[in-house]
C-alpha cells in the first residue's frame, strides 16, 4: 500500500490572522497605558495633564450630575442645525453651476471667492450681524459646511462620464430624465465624501462657535475649565468632540455603503 500524501502547508498559513480589532485597538491601549504609568510614577504631573484614572472619574461625575449629557445634546443640536443650512444652501448651489453653464458663470465664481476668506475670520462680523446668541453659531457651522459640500457635489456632477450622458440620450432619456438617472446618481460618490468632509467641519466649526460667549454646550464646560486649569475636565471634552465626530462619521460610511452598493471599491488587503 502506497502512503499518502499530504500536501504541505507552510507554517505562516498555519497561524491564525489577528483579528483586525486587535491591531487597531493595540496602539491606542499601549498610549494609554503608557500614559498612565508615566502619571503614577510623576514622569507627567497632574497639573500639566491628569491621569486617565482621574478623566475616568470626572466624566462619570459629570455623567451623573446630568452636565455632560446636557452639553452634548446641545452641541449636537447646533451641528445639526448649522449642518441642515449649510447641506442645503450647499447642495443647491452645487445643482444651479453644475447643471448649468449660466448657473456656474453667475455662482462659481463668487462661492470661490467666498471660499477663499478663512471662515474663523468671519466670526466678529457675525457677532455684529446677529449678536452673541445662538445665530452665530449656527451662522458658522453652516458656512463651513456650505462650501465642501458644493465643492464636492460640483465636482462629482461635472465628473459623470459624458458617454453615459450620450447613451442616455440615445435611451431616450430628456433633460431631466438624464438629471435624474444619470447625473445625480454619478455625483453621488462625491456627496457622500462632501458630507463626511462637512461633518468634520462642522465639529471644528463648533469649537470656534462655542467660544461666542457660549453658557451651554460642550465648549463653554471647555472654556470654564480652562479658566480653573482643570485638566481632566478639558480631557473628557475632547473625547467627546472626537467621539461625536466618530460616530458621525461612521454614520455616513454606513449610509454611503448602502447608497452605493453598486460601486466596486477596493477595500485593501
Amino acid at each position: 500500500m502506497s502512503p499518502v500524501l499530504e500536501p504541505v502547508v507552510p507554517l505562516s498559513a498555519r497561524r491564525r490572522p489577528v483579528p483586525r480589532w486587535l491591531r487597531r485597538t493595540t496602539g491606542p491601549l499601549l498610549l494609554l497605558v503608557l500614559w498612565q504609568v508615566s502619571s503614577a510614577t510623576g514622569v507627567l504631573p497632574s497639573d500639566i495633564l491628569a491621569s486617565p484614572g482621574t478623566i475616568a472619574g470626572t466624566a462619570s461625575d459629570l455623567l451623573q450630575d446630568g452636565t455632560l449629557p446636557h452639553a452634548m445634546l446641545v452641541s449636537v443640536q447646533r451641528v445639526l442645525i448649522g449642518l441642515l443650512i449649510g447641506g442645503v444652501t450647499g447642495v443647491a448651489l452645487a445643482l444651479i453651476s453644475g447643471l448649468s453653464r449660466l448657473g456656474e458663470d453667475l455662482v462659481d465664481a463668487s462661492v470661490q471667492m467666498l471660499r477663499s476668506i478663512p471662515w474663523v475670520g468671519m466670526i466678529p462680523l457675525f457677532i455684529i450681524w446677529m449678536g452673541i446668541g445662538e445665530a452665530p453659531k449656527i451662522a458658522l457651522i453652516a458656512l463651513g459646511v456650505t462650501f465642501h459640500l458644493y465643492l464636492n457635489v460640483y465636482a462629482g456632477i461635472r465628473g459623470v462620464d459624458a458617454q453615459l450622458i450620450e447613451a442616455g440620450t440615445a435611451l431616450g432619456l430628456g433633460r431631466w430624465g438624464l438629471i435624474r438617472h444619470v447625473v445625480l446618481p454619478g455625483a453621488l460618490p462625491g456627496a457622500m465624501t462632501g458630507l463626511r468632509y462637512s461633518l468634520a467641519t462642522a465639529w471644528l466649526a463648533l469649537v470656534f462657535g462655542e467660544t461666542i460667549n457660549a453658557d451651554d454646550g460642550i465648549g463653554f464646560l471647555l472654556n470654564r475649565a480652562r479658566e480653573f486649569f482643570q485638566t481632566d475636565v478639558i480631557v473628557v471634552c475632547l473625547i467627546v468632540y472626537a467621539a461625536l465626530g466618530l460616530l458621525a462619521d461612521f454614520i455616513v460610511r454606513t449610509l454611503e455603503r448602502l447608497l452605493l452598493q453598486w460601486r466596486p471599491n477596493f477595500t485593501g488587503k
